[in-house]
């Protein structure tokens, strides 16, 4: 099976299927799922960041008199 006959079957572009295979290729399956559960909680914890970040700026805004 070619790359594009693949890239058809799971009706993504070639390109999709290039550049998953230049980022995940080289990963065994328990592997590439490790990876995206710890995408998922960076992101998570990134917007945790931003919304303490926020509420401290606003607690800061407020204790100062400035609102």
């Amino acid at each position: 099976m070619t790359s594009e006959q693949a890239a058809r079957r799971e009706e993504i572009s070639v390109q999709s299927y290039f550049r998953w295979r230049k980022e995940y290729g080289g990963l065994k399956v328990d592997q590439a799922k490790r990876l995206k559960e710890m995408e998922k909680e960076n992101a998570r914890l990134k917007r945790l960041v931003a919304e303490l970040s926020l509420d401290k700026q606003m607690l800061q805004e407020v204790a100062s008199g400035n609102f």
